[in-house]
């Protein structure tokens, strides 16, 4: 028997479909995902929660260096869940 997180996950929610451009996805705790994705050539990423639907203050200014960190952060605090 599956329990926790993982038994919450198989049985209610699946994973969304993965964007062009997604670079890393997390999960969050509330049993949702942010995607960091890549918006242009140079390199410029930004990050969604499908969760609470919360987003990159500055998606054209934020590097993947600077992205990976804030959107791992927010995944592990955000406790929304996904509601489709």
């Amino acid at each position: 028997m599956t329990t926790g997180l993982a038994a919450i996950r198989s049985s209610a929610f699946t994973e969304p479909e993965r964007p062009k451009g997604l670079q890393i996805r997390y999960a969050t705790i509330g049993g949702s995902y942010v995607d960091v994705v890549s918006t242009n050539k140079h390199l410029k990423s930004s990050w969604f929660c499908h969760g609470c639907k919360d987003a990159s203050e500055f998606p054209e200014a934020d590097y993947l260096s600077q992205i990976r960190k804030k959107a791992n952060d927010h995944a592990g605090a955000c406790r929304a869940i996904p509601l489709t």
